[in-house]
């Protein structure tokens, strides 16, 4: 029997329904206030353009309050740290991204300039404040990067067990692979992390109950690959030249997905799995930190 879909589409259409709510409530109760994320880019790069719209017309969706600031090619490494800097003093905004890749003329150091970001207002997990959090397990203290979130997110929503299993993921980048490993662990699965110096590769994936893989590697995982009733999560973006789609081209996974299916027990297509819940994890950040700063105000209003 062919593997059930997990769909990204449709769980993601839920949180962000509950998330419009929050907000909703949010704004009853205090009318002056409003959840604000902004979004630093730098350069015209295609891609990035594509990913930043469909983040602000998300954030708008929700109800967060969204700015976009767009710097030149020129903009040097002092320009992009000080619009930083800037905006980690505005009480307005709660979270904010650093879009990369920085598409500029001039060297910028791109860890310098997510690290720059306030933890508190790191909605993308990616300072190394909110990485070390979450290697020690201190999930309700920091920010997780939003790809790994909603794999996890994911999983839950889907009714699937996370405790006890036997979780591989191929991969092991700061944005999906690292935080993926560190997050399954801390849910209680017993987790390897394969990579590119990984000996017997094909071994080790047929042991696993969840599968996530995030190799950029196109259709590197074949059915023979999978152990049968596996949970596949597929958080790869590959695209291939194919004249008959609009943007002349089509997304295919880390996964051969055709094979696969045939195996697993569920599995993430590509694209509409992997990629809405991570958007909407970078909303939900965003609105958990808004909600942490009005505690705070509630708090000190109190004392």
């Amino acid at each position: 029997m062919p593997a059930e879909l997990l769909s990204g589409r449709t769980i993601s259409k839920e949180i962000r329904a509950e998330l419009k709510a929050e907000v909703a409530e949010i704004k009853s109760r205090c009318p002056e206030f409003c959840p604000g994320l902004a979004i630093i880019q730098v350069g015209d790069q295609s891609d990035s353009n594509v990913y930043v719209r469909n983040k602000l017309k998300a954030a708008e969706e929700v109800g967060i309050k969204a700015q976009h600031l767009k710097l030149p090619r020129s903009s040097t490494q002092a320009q992009v740290v000080s619009t930083i800097e800037s905006l980690n003093n505005d009480a307005s905004v709660h979270g904010m991204i650093v879009q990369l890749p920085l598409d500029s003329e001039n060297p910028i150091d791109s860890d310098l300039c997510v690290n720059t970001v306030l933890p508190a207002k790191d909605v993308d997990g990616l300072h190394n404040e909110n990485a070390g959090k979450l290697a020690l397990g201190q999930l309700k203290d920091c920010y997780t990067p939003c790809t790994p979130r909603g794999c996890i997110e994911l999983i839950k929503r889907s009714g699937l067990p996370i405790v006890g299993k036997r979780a591989v993921v191929i991969g092991r980048s700061k944005i999906v692979g690292a935080p993926m490993s560190n997050l399954l662990m801390w849910n209680h699965a017993t987790v390897t992390t394969c990579h590119s110096k990984t000996k017997d590769i094909k071994k080790i994936v047929s042991e696993a109950d969840i599968l996530v893989v995030a190799a950029r590697q196109q259709e590197m995982v074949k059915g023979d690959w999978v152990k049968p009733g596996a949970v596949v999560i597929d958080c790869g973006i590959n695209p291939i030249p194919d004249a008959s789609m609009k943007s002349g081209h089509r997304l295919l996974g880390d996964v051969h997905f055709d094979s696969v299916k045939e195996v697993a027990s569920f599995i993430t297509p590509v694209p509409g799995g992997v990629g809405p819940m991570t958007i909407a994890m970078l909303l939900k950040n965003t609105v958990d930190g808004a909600r942490r700063v009005l505690e705070h105000k509630d708090e000190a209003s109190e004392e």
